[in-house]
């Protein structure tokens, strides 16, 4: 049986021979990576070591524990919350998944504001979910007028409006954190879930965490891929009230969450102040890159990320980012997404390799 969209136009070719796929970022082989947010650290080598210890105590001839009953429990225990009310995933993007699974669908819509992340839309239409899409002020934040006209737009797609309002602070692909009053404005108007993506809260100035206790319907999602140098284990997860966490589990398959990753994530739990080395420098670099984009001469949002969004200005951002390609660079290239042509993100990197990001980029302007 063809699958549905088999027929639309294949992914386009970009260099390298890699494939551009909506919102995939290209593979492309070169020297610097800074395209994916990944981190520029790996773990420490304790943590590899104490990740082959548990991993070595695991009875790989059973199934593993269907709830992640004690990853949940540590989780738990970091964010001062009750293990009823995490739940444990392959990825935030499959919690954002369950998501859609147990409250999305058919008859049912989710609110977002472009730009943001580009899974939210993606995985709401692999749902069948409706995507009603609001605007970001000219400073790439939420208006709570713009709130209101999403909210009332989506109430045409079901009941009273969204079954699920999406905001990402700090916001992937402007690095920008959502003030705390927008955050309960909407979770004061909205008539479903509100969920918040908290992937990149480790580098940024304020959480919405804290709200979780007083607002039911507000869903907060975390991430082992940045802060904790993970992204290869590819382990998120929510915090919410426990009935929604409990619809997770529902729409989740049995087993889903295979052993080794339950222990590794328990392990990373206890190497907290090496991430928050890492994060750190992170930001020290953050910081410094912004400057060397200044100096270039690039208009750069003030990012709380591990990445920086920044505009070419006069120069064609796609070529600017073939040029370094060609140089062994690898940025992002935003330039086709919701009110971003023109722009570029880099992932903050190593030292060396924000040296040559910034080498590269003088080369290709000058």
């Amino acid at each position: 049986m063809t699958p549905a969209g088999a027929d639309r136009p294949g992914p386009e070719p970009r260099p390298g021979g890699a494939l551009w796929s909506g919102y995939h970022s290209p593979q492309v082989d070169v020297a610097v990576r800074l395209n994916t947010n990944e981190a520029p650290e790996p773990p420490p080598p304790e943590f590899i070591a104490a990740v082959r210890k548990a991993v070595g105590d695991i009875a790989l001839n059973r199934y593993p524990d269907r709830r992640a009953s004690a990853l949940r429990a540590a989780i738990a225990a970091q964010h001062g919350l009750g293990a009823e009310q995490v739940f444990c995933a392959n990825g935030s993007n499959e919690v954002i998944q369950s998501l859609f699974l147990a409250y999305g669908g058919p008859g049912r819509s989710c609110a977002l504001f472009e730009p943001t992340y580009a899974l939210h839309s993606h995985i709401a239409r692999l749902t069948s979910t409706a995507v009603v899409t609001g605007e970001r002020d000219d400073g790439y934040l939420i208006d709570p007028a713009e709130v209101d006209r999403v909210l009332e737009a989506a109430a045409a797609h079901g009941d009273a409006g969204p079954a699920i309002v999406f905001l990402c602070s700090p916001n992937n692909p402007t690095g920008l954190v959502e003030p705390v009053s927008t955050i309960e404005a909407v979770l004061a108007a909205a008539p479903g879930l509100v969920v918040v993506d908290e992937a990149y809260v480790q580098f940024a100035r304020s959480s919405v965490l804290g709200l979780v206790a007083t607002h039911p319907h507000l869903v907060v999602l975390r991430t082992f891929s940045k802060t904790w140098s993970l992204a290869a284990l590819r382990l998120g997860y929510a915090l919410g009230a426990p009935d929604v966490i409990e619809s997770l589990f529902s729409a989740a398959l049995p087993y889903h969450l295979d052993a080794v990753k339950q222990a590794a994530g328990i392990v990373a739990l206890g190497f907290t102040e090496e991430m928050d080395g890492r994060v750190a420098r992170i930001v020290a670099e953050r910081d410094r890159l912004l400057a060397g984009l200044g100096a270039l001469g690039f208009a750069a949002i003030p990012s709380e990320s591990n990445f920086i969004l920044f505009s070419t200005g006069d120069h064609d951002a796609h070529r600017v980012w073939e040029d370094l390609v060609q140089r062994s660079v690898l940025v992002r290239d935003l330039t086709g997404w919701p009110r971003l042509a023109g722009h570029l993100r880099v992932t903050i990197g190593t030292a060396a390799e924000n040296d040559a990001f910034l080498a590269a980029l003088a080369q290709v302007i000058s």
